[in-house]
């Protein structure tokens, strides 16, 4: 329950932070800021390269109670982002231009993208490195501690930027300093409770040597793990390119839409992600009764809950839309691009679940499969072949297509794993 409140927050913030924005009632700047969306996509890609993969490794030492390499592992992870954050920031800043124009910014949207982009590639170290702690604490039954410090940084977000957006005229740049004040809080509450609170874990850099194969068994999850957002970045900035044809309106309509969509999906990210400490660690004890009872209700939960949710939002779709801008062709181009979005909420649920169990059952090959599907491969290939049947029209229904498509492949994958004699259940 902590992990499902602490994705709540997010999305909480999520809308908040798009809806001070479209406040300013500028197309123009909404859809600048939706088209650098995908930065911040990947850094969370990049962060889950060690947080995801280091806790999934970490949980299944712990079901084998390794506690001290649990530890050295969770301090190379930690290190491990630091590094890696340091070169994407400095990348970021080098082949601006070119970042830019892969990401589909016009003459019209340039200021507004340029200024958020600059200051979001200088967040990218407090992004990065903030999911290590976020996830690893977990493994430890730290649920609750992670939340905390997830949530007070985003509520600290959702004060300032109202204050700096409209209070300090800052615009794009207000609601990007916002998100970099509250990751700072966020990473020292995250890294006090490592340091006081953890038991097992710590960040020591003179214990960050392990394995070989322990670093192994690390990027093997935490790559395919990251891949996945590594695809939503992807998807996202391929849309923004086709809806751009059409003009700023519809992707700044994109740009609600998907925050408005986050309602659903983060709420089956915190359950998808409160379950795998749990499915790791049974994993690990081999505990084949519980495993599949815990998957089972994982399945359960998420598809059940985002059936429900995505019918209320539905209804009162045009209504939620309006609460962020006035433009009548902004809202006409969210509420239907929203309604095609959520009516196939239930089956993204599916393939996170799916996911998110590969990761902890340490199926790499599995859990990399449904990382490139949903907003990688069998999207790219849905839209260019729906935008060239139906123009605009098959541009909006590509997304659902590969949601369904992606969960009957999560499907087939999980009766392998898990079947008789299924590829999971043999490597005990």
């Amino acid at each position: 329950m902590p992990v499902v409140l602490g994705t709540v927050v997010s999305m909480i913030y999520n809308l908040t932070d798009t809806f001070f924005v479209a406040q300013t009632q500028n197309a123009n700047l909404v859809a600048g800021i939706t088209l650098c969306t995908p930065l911040f996509s990947m850094m969370i890609a990049l962060g889950d390269m060690f947080g995801l993969g280091g806790s999934s490794a970490i949980s299944r030492l712990l079901g084998q109670r390794k506690y001290d390499l649990a530890g050295r592992v969770n301090s190379f992870c930690f290190y491990g982002a630091l590094l890696l954050s340091i070169i994407v920031t400095a990348g970021l800043f080098i082949f601006k231009k070119q970042v830019l124009g892969w990401l589909g910014v016009t003459a019209a949207t340039y200021q507004y993208a340029s200024i958020y982009y600059q200051i979001m590639a200088a967040a990218g170290i407090l992004i990065i490195v903030s999911l290590v702690p976020i996830n690893t604490l977990r493994t430890e039954g730290l649920a609750t501690e992670s939340m905390v410090g997830t949530a007070t940084g985003t509520i600290f977000k959702i004060f300032l930027d109202p204050l700096f957006i409209f209070g300090f005229h800052l615009g794009a740049a207000g609601a990007s300093l916002a998100t970099i004040a509250g990751y700072l809080i966020t990473d020292t509450i995250l890294i006090l409770y490592t340091i006081k609170r953890a038991r097992y874990i710590h960040i020591k850099i003179h214990q960050i040597k392990i394995p070989t194969i322990e670093i192994k068994d690390v990027l093997m999850i935490g790559i395919p793990a990251s891949v996945t957002n590594f695809m939503t970045m992807l998807g996202t900035a391929i849309m923004n390119n086709f809806l751009i044809v059409y003009g700023a309106s519809k992707v700044a309509g994109f740009g609600i839409a998907t925050k408005v969509e986050t309602i659903v999906t983060m709420v089956l990210v915190g359950f998808c992600f409160g379950s795998q400490a749990l499915i790791g660690y049974n994993y690990g004890a081999k505990n084949k009764e519980r495993l599949k009872k815990i998957i089972q209700f994982d399945i359960l939960v998420n598809a059940g809950f985002a059936f429900v949710i995505a019918l209320g939002l539905i209804a009162i779709a045009p209504a939620l839309v309006s609460l962020f801008m006035k433009d009548q062709q902004v809202v006409r181009s969210a509420t239907y691009m929203l309604r095609w979005f959520l009516i196939t909420t239930p089956f993204i649920g599916l393939s996170l679940v799916f996911t998110t169990m590969f990761q902890s059952v340490n199926q790499p090959l599995d859990a990399f499969v449904m990382s490139i599907s949903r907003q990688g491969i069998i999207f790219i290939v849905v839209i260019f072949i729906m935008a060239n049947l139906l123009g605009y029209q098959g541009v909006i229904v590509a997304q659902p297509i590969a949601d369904v498509l992606t969960a009957a492949v999560g499907f087939w994958l999980y009766r392998r794993a898990f079947g008789p004699n299924g590829r999971a259940i043999r490597n005990w």
